[in-house]
């Protein structure tokens, strides 16, 4: 059986979205916004944008990811701050994300990777316009719900 691209490249033990990341960097590319996160009491939520023409076909494949110019994924990762853990957590995760003309429920994937989980929220974007993401998640361990809102604006990758 074939080796996937991130078992043949060493990366195995990246998520997706660091492989995203790395492999934009090692094309002198830049995902639509650098990684960011977000303190919530002993949680740090990471989360981060990824056009889906910056991921490798390979990569894409493995994922189900479609990959397109106005397609883009939200990446998202909980770790506990804390403990120093820096491998993301499970956590219950929904919300919706909308922008002018189109809206709904994100289609949250979790993608566990040996002690390591983080999601992926694939959507399509109209061009030069902001997109909306409004949820809530729920570290687990943890007794309490986080929300967590934010907006980007995202151009076509031609």
């Amino acid at each position: 059986m074939a080796q996937s691209f991130r078992h043949q490249r060493g990366l195995s033990y990246l998520p997706v979205w660091a492989v995203a990341l790395c492999l934009s960097l090692s094309l002198g590319i830049h995902s639509a916004h650098a990684q960011q996160s977000t303190q919530y009491d002993e949680f740090e939520l990471h989360h981060s944008i990824v056009y889906t023409t910056f991921v490798a076909p390979e990569v894409a494949a493995e994922y189900g990811i479609t990959r397109g110019a106005d397609k883009a994924m939200l990446t998202l990762s909980v770790r506990d701050a804390a403990s120093g853990d820096m491998a993301g957590r499970p956590m219950e995760i929904s919300g919706r994300s909308w922008d002018l003309i189109t809206g709904g429920e994100m289609d949250v994937r979790e993608i566990r990777e040996g002690r390591a989980t983080y999601y992926i929220v694939p959507f399509e974007f109209l061009d030069r316009e902001y997109r909306f993401f409004e949820f809530s998640f729920q570290p687990e361990g943890s007794e309490k719900v986080y929300e967590h809102k934010m907006k980007v604006q995202l151009w076509r990758q031609d």
